[in-house]
C-alpha cells in the first residue's frame, strides 16, 4: 500500500534472520518459487516482519519480494473505515479479496513472469493496479492479517502480539488520532485472528522469540 510506514528495527532482524536459515532447505527442496504468509494482529509487525525477511533472504541468495493484503481490500481504506461505521457486521474475512491475493500466490508458484496486483492509493482513497516483476523471484512473501487462510502459501508464520500489546506500535504508525471505535474493530479481529495461530507452522512470540 502506497503511503504505509515501516519501521524495521533490531528485532525483527534478528527474528527473520533465524527464520531464513530454517527455511533455507525448505526454498532448496522445491522446483518452484516458494511461498510464505506472515499473519497476525493490527500493529503486530507484519509489514516489519515481511520486509525483515525479505532482507534477510535476500542476503542468502533467494530473491523476494512481499504482496501486502491492504492492497487486497474490496473498499479503499477511508472508505472501509465509514463502511464498518455504519455496519460493523462488515469487519472480517469479507473485506479482503483473499481469493485473488491466493490466486496471486498461486499463479506465482506456477512460474508466472510478473502479476498484475490491486494498489492501495491511501491518501487519495483510492485503488488502482500495478504490475510487479517476477522475473528471478524466488520467494513470495504475503503479509497481512488473514493470510494464515491463503491455501497456496508452503509455509505460514503467525505474529502472537494481540491489539493491548501493539498499541504503541499502532500509535507510531497512525495516520489518524486515536479512536476508541478503532479498538472495538481490533477487539473484533482478535477473535478472528487469534485461533490462526494454530495453523501456522512458524510462530514469532510476543518478545520475538522463533517457535517451529
Amino acid at each position: 500500500m502506497r503511503g504505509d510506514v515501516i519501521i524495521v528495527e533490531d528485532h525483527h532482524r534478528k527474528a527473520a534472520k533465524t527464520i531464513a536459515e530454517a527455511l533455507e532447505r525448505y526454498i532448496d527442496g522445491q522446483n518452484r518459487r516458494f511461498a510464505v504468509t506472515i499473519a497476525g494482529e493490527s500493529g503486530s509487525g507484519k509489514s516489519e516482519m515481511g520486509q525483515a525477511l525479505k532482507e534477510a533472504l535476500e542476503t542468502v541468495g533467494y530473491r523476494t519480494v512481499v504482496l501486502q493484503q491492504d492492497d487486497y481490500f474490496v473498499l479503499p481504506p477511508k472508505t472501509n473505515d465509514a463502511r464498518r461505521r455504519q455496519d460493523i457486521s462488515w469487519i472480517g474475512t469479507g473485506e479482503v479479496k483473499l481469493d485473488l491475493l491466493d490466486g496471486h500466490l498461486e499463479t506465482a508458484k506456477e512460474g508466472a513472469n510478473s502479476l498484475t496486483k490491486p494498489l492501495v492509493i491511501y491518501e487519495e482513497d483510492r485503488i488502482t493496479e500495478e504490475t510487479v516483476s517476477l522475473d528471478g523471484i524466488r520467494v513470495v512473501i504475503a503479509e497481512g492479517t488473514y493470510t494464515t487462510l491463503l491455501k497456496n502459501a508452503d509455509t505460514h508464520i503467525f505474529i502472537a502480539r494481540d491489539y493491548r500489546e501493539t498499541l504503541p506500535a499502532r500509535k507510531r504508525r497512525a495516520r489518524e488520532p486515536f479512536d476508541p471505535f478503532i479498538e472495538k474493530v481490533l477487539g473484533i479481529e482478535h477473535d478472528i485472528i487469534a485461533p490462526h495461530r494454530n495453523d501456522a507452522d512458524i510462530v514469532i512470540t510476543s518478545n520475538y522469540d522463533v517457535e517451529f
